[in-house]
């Protein structure tokens, strides 16, 4: 069974010669270490191992939005401003946009050695920029569905792995306009404003969705966003109300073309898993086992393992600090509690990758480990 078969049997709850296992954002394919940027991380020579071990030995899944050909010109185009400057082996990108009287500003940073965005200042402040945001014209959607980068990526893997399609909620787009405080404040009080900015996001949302499942059928998908709604930031009722009233429309989307919708949800799962499963999607990650989460993988898989695959259990943290000899107790854990007994599939899969841009000799160490047990 080669690698690709592998996965797609997983997919459809067919018996596998062993469980898949993924290295998550890495897969061998996006990470280039021959990239002069001064950004890039993946330069390194201590990455070169890993992304050998990823290319070499995993069941890869490569990230793919998508595009669209002759779409139509973004209203907001007009409005909007942004200056991108580096200092001190930083890069920073401001945005601003004028939204009536008001000027809201964005700012991020990324620093050279670090993959990963930091939002500085956000958008929306406070109630006031909400609604100025909700009187700018609508996002609208039109164009057609390129899939040439998506098939060439398919091509390129061959028999190593699948593309799965990745796209944030309305949800995702909302939140994370404003400071998380800001955003639980006003998610908890001024729900009627709040499901007007998520229905903004939500018509272009599922318009993509429908568009690139129909153009792309028969794929996997990620759906992002939903644990801005999971404890302790919001109670399961407003989860039902900000995720499932709008991301099943997507999981439905998805399903009427023949594809397999997993969920992304790092944190707590115990109040809203039910939910998630009432979505009807296909698969869940990353699955974070306590302290980090809330549940174990056994019991989740009791609860929900014959409607979905189950995508974790390892976390990040645990690659890149645990000895050696504790880490491999926990990769055998997450083996024996995600196959155990009758369940629809399972994948091995850390909750995310290392950012940093040295890898340790002990990062690259727990990593080998993972391949080893699955090799026994």
């Amino acid at each position: 069974m080669n690698r690709r078969e592998r996965l797609m049997a997983t997919l459809r709850g067919e018996p596998v010669d062993r469980p898949a296992v993924s290295f998550y954002e890495l897969n061998g394919l996006d990470q280039k270490p021959d990239d002069p940027d001064p950004f890039n991380i993946f330069s390194d020579p201590s990455w070169a191992p890993l992304l050998e071990l990823t290319r070499e030995r995993t069941d890869r899944i490569v990230m793919r939005g998508g595009v669209f050909c002759d779409a139509p010109v973004d209203p907001l185009a007009s409005l909007t401003e942004t200056e991108t400057t580096v200092s001190d082996g930083s890069r920073y990108t401001e945005t601003r946009l004028r939204a009536g009287r008001r000027v809201l500003t964005s700012r991020s940073r990324r620093d050279a050695d670090v993959n990963t965005v930091w939002t500085e200042e956000h958008f929306l402040k406070d109630l006031d920029d909400l609604k100025a945001t909700l009187d700018l014209p609508a996002p609208v959607f039109g164009g057609r569905v390129d899939p040439s980068g998506v098939l060439a990526t398919e091509g390129r893997l061959a028999d190593a792995g699948i593309v799965m399609l990745d796209t944030p909620d309305p949800l995702c787009m909302a939140a994370s306009l404003f400071d998380m405080a800001d955003y639980t404040v006003i998610a908890m009080t001024e729900q009627a404003l709040f499901h007007r900015l998520l229905q903004r996001f939500a018509v272009v949302i599922q318009s993509r969705v429908e568009a690139l499942s129909e153009a792309l059928p028969g794929r996997l998908w990620r759906i992002y966003g939903p644990e801005y709604a999971s404890e302790p930031y919001l109670p399961p009722a407003l989860f039902r109300e900000y995720v499932c009233r709008y991301d099943r429309a997507l999981v439905d989307a998805i399903h009427r073309h023949g594809g397999y919708a997993r969920i992304h949800s790092h944190g707590r799962l115990q109040g809203i898993l039910d939910d998630i499963a009432a979505m009807g999607v296909d698969g869940l990650d990353p699955i974070e086992p306590p302290p980090q989460g809330d549940m174990q993988l056994a019991a989740v898989r009791q609860r929900c393992g014959q409607q979905m695959v189950l995508f974790g259990n390892l976390e990040i943290s645990d690659i890149e600090t645990m000895p050696t000899h504790q880490f491999r107790d926990r990769v055998k854990r997450a083996l024996d509690e995600g196959t155990a007994g009758e369940g629809r599939g399972f994948v091995l899969m850390p909750s995310a990758c290392p950012y940093g841009r040295k890898i340790q000799a002990l990062t690259l160490r727990n990593y080998e480990t993972i391949i080893e047990i699955l090799d026994q």
